[in-house]
């Protein structure tokens, strides 16, 4: 072709492309390179028209790909030669259909550094003004009431433009062309303080209000992105501690908000890949190993290696800490596993008894989102829990399919939806044990299916009958299908690597409904989408008193014990202060004692045996606890735990293991050291179960899935051992290998099910 020659085409574009700035910056890219033609929103994407040289064209889609927004995500484009026009200039017309067009929603993300440049320079006049933004940051997802995503259908819509702010919204070579939350101190949201009987503070200043109250070792809920935060100031441990008795947390980890790197580098060990978690534009909080020598009050993270550290992500969080705070405890404002207060009146009603002042303001949260988490495993940043800053961006499949809703499960519940070749998981909802949480619940599946105009032709749960979430499913006029849990785990990661063949999937977490109606959670299934088999598993042990046994490990390790040796119980030191008769008398009665295959529960009472954690004030404290005991090490010592098959499964023999461990713990072993051998344990007779798998099957695929794989120690010790036995692993990098993940996988079986 002539480089000379003038040619026309279409592009239709489709992704998170609507109010992150994305029309200016084709805009500004068209005119600059010297093409001319439009853009336009409609039901079909962005259409762009662009007519010019070939050298020019081949300029415009280099510079598409590698210079779009940080916020834009282009899932696709379409492109077509159309005939030529007489146009000589790049125009951005209206939208050409009152139908919804066809783009994504952004997540809430960071205040980028233009802003935060323009947040303290006296010059501006957003000078100190705590809801600066602009296309490229600030609130999306969560003050979206409808669509299309224009200010009329958010919560911006009480505040109108000033003439500077409207010239800015529209003119299309400003940052903040369309960018709906754009306001100024004259025209937009404001902030006060109020004390815990809510009458309004007579300060000024209310932000450096906060920060002296804050200093004084008050407690301040404060409202932020997608809900209100308790904060405290980390260096207080009285304040601490009132923080915990208040919020009823007496031992699970506090995240902390530092002012910078640099703040952070003086808590944390940070790696090149976890400051890039940190410094991203979703501003998660990242898990990192704690340094000895910080000035943090202990009870901030007691008995945990860890730190829970984020940087600033709204402009009023960069305010509060650039004064005479560097750090700050910021936990969601909740009592326990309730959702975290979004309304000023609602967080005034619930929070009374908690803080002893509010930092308010008048910029309503439609969707509540809590902090999302991440931590470095196994060369990876992966996320604990997905919410803010990454929901609502999609999942993208390989190919188009059927709507389906998935309803997650019971705890760390996420629900989903599919459009096409996109998957939507909500954010972070929390465990559906009571009202607030169970509402939170309903109310994000109608948001969602509202915004992204979904109406799901089936809808998917849990096999669990007792879950809220399976209840509901089951009240509501669609089709219905009913999935067991592991196999949800199995098929979320096989959905993140586009894995459509049979493959082992090694799930192992605390607690399933499995398909013989006991409690799962230590499993290899082999399979996929449109079905599995049970190809090996722990031996079932009961749990004497159920929820009981989950929060006192000590049971589950005197269970465990009482199975292997009968009335002929060794002299364990850890047991030798529990009264072990009535839970003798519940397992002979076998009352209130379901059999599980758990290896959440394993690790529990391993744990408990082992002199670890004998009750627990969080989920997993046992288990994190005596991991961290390993020091990250798996020694030389390890027993490979004997299994016999049984219907033609392997059931892992529970004498085996617990023979080994006594013998252990009589010789005096320390914490540490049979804590490495346990991993180790698990490591290798893991692998050799997955060698005899491949043999029975020919499969050399592994998956591997469930909250038990948050432990790092044994994940990257499995990742390794696996693949040098010749597999290829696949681990979750896009979902929570938890029970956050659970919705991916049920949405993935649900669309095989209609397809089939």
């Amino acid at each position: 072709m002539d480089n000379h020659q003038i040619t026309r085409r279409r592009l239709i574009i489709n992704g998170i492309v609507q109010g992150v700035g994305f029309r200016p910056f084709i805009f500004k890219l068209a005119k600059g390179i010297g093409l001319s033609g439009s853009i336009y929103n409609s039901s079909d994407g962005v259409i762009i028209e662009l007519q010019g040289t070939e050298k020019q064209h081949h300029s415009f889609d280099s510079r598409l790909k590698h210079e779009s927004p940080p916020l834009s995500v282009i899932t696709s484009v379409e492109s077509e030669q159309i005939p030529d026009c007489a146009d000589s200039d790049f125009i951005i017309i209206a939208s050409q259909s009152n139908k919804s067009v066809s783009t994504l929603i952004s997540p809430d993300v960071a205040l980028c550094e233009d802003c935060r440049l323009e947040l303290f320079d006296s010059q501006n006049r957003r000078h100190l003004y705590p809801f600066i933004n602009c296309t490229n940051c600030g609130p999306r997802y969560t003050i979206i009431e409808n669509i299309p995503y224009d200010r009329p259908f958010t919560s911006m819509k009480h505040f109108r433009l000033c003439p500077a702010c409207q010239a800015e919204y529209d003119d299309p070579l400003d940052r903040r062309f369309h960018a709906q939350p754009n306001a100024c101190p004259n025209c937009g949201p404001s902030v006060w303080l109020v004390d815990k009987k809510g009458s309004k503070l007579p300060f000024e200043n209310p932000i450096l209000a906060t920060i002296k109250l804050l200093t004084e070792g008050n407690i301040v809920a404060i409202k932020g992105l997608g809900g209100f935060h308790l904060a405290v100031n980390p260096l207080d441990a009285d304040a601490v501690k009132k923080l915990r008795e208040v919020k009823g947390r007496d031992e699970k980890p506090f995240a902390l908000m530092v002012r910078n790197l640099q703040i952070a580098r003086s808590l944390v060990h940070l790696s090149e890949k976890e400051t890039v978690a940190l410094t991203s534009i979703q501003a998660p909080i990242v898990l990192a190993s704690a340094l000895s020598d910080s000035n943090i009050a202990q009870n901030v993270a007691p008995g945990n290696d860890r730190l829970g550290i984020m940087l600033p992500y709204t402009p009023l969080h960069h305010l509060l800490l650039s004064a005479d705070l560097s750090t700050l405890v910021m936990t969601s404002a909740n009592y326990s596993e309730e959702p975290i207060c979004i309304d000023n009146d609602e967080a005034q009603k619930r929070l009374t008894e908690m803080v002893d002042y509010y930092l308010l303001h008048n910029r309503d949260i439609y969707l509540r989102s809590d902090d999302s988490v991440v931590m470095e495993i196994a060369g990876g940043i992966r996320p604990i829990r997905r919410s803010r800053g990454y929901a609502p961006r999609p999942i993208l499949l390989q190919n188009k399919g059927p709507s389906v809703l998935a309803v997650g499960a019971e705890l760390k519940n996420v629900i989903g939806l599919s459009k096409d070749d996109k998957i939507f998981l909500s954010q972070h909802i929390g465990d559906l044990e009571n009202l607030e949480a169970f509402e939170f619940f309903q109310m994000t599946i109608q948001h969602l299916q509202r915004i992204f105009e979904i109406e799901p032709e089936l809808v998917v749960h849990d096999l669990h009958p007792e879950y809220l979430s399976s209840k509901w499913a089951k009240d509501q006029n669609i089709p219905l299908l009913g999935v067991q849990h592991h196999h949800a785990h199995l098929v979320a990661c096989m959905a993140e690597h586009n894995l459509d063949e049979p493959v082992i999937g090694i799930i192992m977490d605390g607690t399933g409904y499995g398909s013989d109606g006991t409690i799962w959670g230590g499993e290899f299934l082999v399979g996929e989408a449109t079905g599995f088999t049970r190809r090996a598993h722990f031996e079932p042990m009961p749990l004497p008193g159920g929820g009981a046994a989950i929060k006192a490990p000590w049971r589950t390790g005197l269970s465990y014990l009482y199975g292997v040796f009968g009335d002929n119980l060794p002299d364990i030191p850890a047991l030798q202060d529990h009264d072990i008769q009535p839970i003798i008398q519940l397992l002979d009665a076998k009352l209130n004692s379901p059999m599980t295959s758990s290896c959440g529960r394993l690790f529990d009472a391993v744990a408990a045996l082992s002199g670890g954690r004998q009750e627990i004030r969080y989920e997993a404290q046992a288990a994190i606890e005596f991991m961290q005991a390993a020091q990250n090490k798996l020694g030389g010592d390890f027993s490979l735990f004997n299994s016999v098959i049984i219907n033609n499964t392997h059931v892992i023999s529970m004498e085996s293991i617990i023979k080994n461990l006594v013998s252990r713990i009589l010789a005096k072993k320390t914490q540490g050291q049979l804590s490495q051998w346990f991993h180790f344990s698990l490591v290798k007779s893991f692998s050799h179960l997955a060698r005899l798998l491949r043999e029975e099957t020919g499969i050399a695929k592994i998956v591997l899935s469930g909250g038990v794989f948050q432990n790092r120690l044994l994940l990257e010790s499995m990742i390794q051992n696996l693949e040098e036995n010749g597999f290829q692993v696949f681990t979750h990098s896009q979902v929570p290998t938890n029970d956050g993940g659970i919705a991916l996988g049920q949405i993935a079986i649900g669309r095989k099910f209609l397809s089939s």
